[in-house]
């Protein structure tokens, strides 16, 4: 090449940069200046007016009011802006998830406190000061409840085998005072075993035991989802943005105003595909699971299923129910148990219950629970709004770009008035579609597909985990989240605290003389008759619109 045909290409060269400087009229940088100090930073170094962007990374090399220095600066600052608006969306998600937490738990506790007092009342007001000996079956029963629905690891249809063997324990001492304590225990452990044959306490256990127990496993699967949700979300929201990420935000947001675009906004299908690249891990917690979520009907859990409370008060009715089949049937029972199991266990003592028949006392009451309206009521309306804000949040991380690039953020159209990343022109790419394998022709935010966020996958898996243990639940069958993750921890209804995790001994039961007469109604549902006709919320929902959360998240 010859002199002349250089000294013609540098010519070019001068011409193009001139013109893109505006004619060759130097622009001041009085309104990046502004902009720069009102992000709090110093003006030690910032131009007055533009400089040649050669130096310059992320921002087109045009002429500029950014040093490299600038740039750096806003590249860390769009960043942290960035990681705190994502931050601040998971908070509000935690936020409604704690709500919903604190909402049942509240709810279910105050069922549970109710059931026990109302128990107590009603024996206390037919036992006197027996009661207090005996209060302790009955007070460890609902411990026992409590605990396991606080997350302790307890087998429930164990708990409620145990409570009945004490509790015949008990009525076979009261059965005859005088020798009461001349049971062995050997006799009584015969005597327990007699009951899968002799059925002392008639239907009630089982009818008891095939209620609560899908009833507790479906709250207590409720709690503990909704608390591995919400740290789905936080480690989700925490995770930092990716270098290729941090630098199409700044280009995004900052490169404008080092350009001296400042009021011109992006267009917004450019800021969209940032968007998508950039959350495009996230997105996979809602597209992985969108299938499974189709076979779930929140709507089919409505039917004959009893309500809440009446299955929490249950436990008192069906108490009293085999305390007065036991007691109607002590002769024949306690005939029966000396035929299989022999005497008392001391030697030379034999029984004397079958030889000195005693006089059939009167028919007492059981107790009887009327279901509250206002109770059904108020457990659908948390129902209610429990889908509610699950619908609400069902898509979130796939609508988080087009949050992000609302109005405020981006242009409302892609006309040729808006920040296409290069200058102030229309933007001519597709919008991505969601998820990480959509991203792989993304022009804006270079991904390479094939390595997925390690954070986000392990969040994806867990998810997939809780919603299998969802199902397990749904059916009746009894899970643990304890174990899904390592860092599931905190107070609220997944751990087990160290006043409740401890199991002291059973109390010695005294003996019973008399039956209980017990009240015929609850002590705030006498005589209080529900609606016939009205639907009362299955409490396999309250699992159902969790599992619909954690299969839409």
């Amino acid at each position: 090449m010859d002199l002349t045909a250089v000294a013609l290409l540098v010519s070019l060269i001068s011409v193009s940069r001139s013109a893109d400087n505006a004619g060759g009229k130097v622009r001041s940088c009085a309104d990046v200046r502004q902009f720069y100090s009102g992000k709090g930073f110093t003006l030690n170094g910032v131009p007055q007016s533009e400089i040649s962007g050669e130096h310059l990374r992320i921002c087109p090399q045009g002429y500029t009011c950014c040093t490299i220095a600038m740039e750096e600066t806003l590249s860390n600052l769009s960043r942290r802006e960035f990681e705190g608006l994502v931050r601040e969306a998971g908070r509000s998600i935690q936020a409604s998830l704690n709500a919903q937490y604190r909402t049942f738990d509240t709810y279910f506790l105050e069922l549970l406190n109710g059931s026990e007092r109302w128990l107590e009342e009603a024996f206390v007001a037919a036992l006197g000061d027996l009661y207090q000996p005996n209060a302790g079956v009955f007070r460890d029963l609902y411990s026992d409840l409590r605990r396991y629905y606080s997350g302790a690891s307890l087998n429930l249809e164990e708990v409620l085998d145990e409570f009945w063997m004490r509790l015949l324990e008990r009525l076979l001492k009261a059965s005859d005072p005088e020798t009461a304590s001349l049971l062995s225990d050997d006799f009584l452990e015969c005597a327990s075993k007699q009951t899968e044959t002799l059925h002392p306490f008639g239907d009630a256990p089982r009818e008891l035991k095939t209620k609560l127990v899908r009833a507790f496993i479906a709250a207590r699967a409720f709690v503990q989802g909704l608390n591995v949700a919400g740290e789905i979300v936080r480690k989700v929201s925490q995770v930092p943005l990716s270098l290729e990420c941090n630098r199409a935000i700044m280009k995004l947001v900052y490169c404008p105003h080092c350009r001296g675009l400042g009021s011109v906004k992006p267009c917004i299908n450019y800021c969209k595909n940032v968007m998508k690249g950039c959350l495009a891990n996230q997105a996979d917690l809602d597209t992985e699971c969108a299938v499974t979520l189709l076979n779930i009907s929140v709507a089919s859990s409505f039917g004959a299923e009893p309500s809440m409370d009446t299955v929490i008060y249950s436990i008192p009715v069906r108490i009293s129910e085999a305390v007065l089949t036991m007691q109607e049937n002590m002769e024949i029972y306690t005939s029966k148990v000396f035929k299989a199991c022999g005497d008392r266990g001391e030697e030379g003592t034999p029984s004397s219950i079958s030889e000195e028949p005693k006089k059939k006392a009167s028919t007492v009451t059981a107790l009887e629970y009327k279901p509250s309206p206002k109770s059904a009521a108020r457990l659908e309306v948390q129902v209610t709004d429990v889908s509610s804000k699950l619908k609400e949040m069902q898509f979130y991380w796939i609508q988080l770009p087009s949050a992000l690039c609302s109005g405020k953020t981006a242009s409302s159209t892609n006309g040729d008035k808006c920040w296409n990343g290069i200058t102030k022109a229309s933007y001519l790419p597709e919008v991505m579609g969601d998820g990480l394998a959509n991203q792989i022709n993304n022009p804006e935010v270079e991904i390479d597909i094939t390595k997925p966020d390690r954070t986000i996958r392990q969040q994806i898996m867990l998810l997939k985990i809780t919603s299998n243990r969802l199902k397990n639940a749904l059916d009746g069958n009894d899970v643990d989240f304890q174990d899904t993750s390592d860092d599931f921890s905190g107070s609220g209804s997944g751990m087990c605290a160290d006043h409740l995790c401890v199991r002291g001994r059973p109390p010695v039961f005294g003996p019973k003389t008399d039956r209980p007469k017990l009240y015929a109604y609850g002590p705030e549902n006498k005589r209080v008759k529900g609606s016939v006709n009205q639907i009362q919320p299955s409490v396999i929902l309250l699992v159902l619109l969790l599992a619909t959360l954690l299969l839409r998240r």
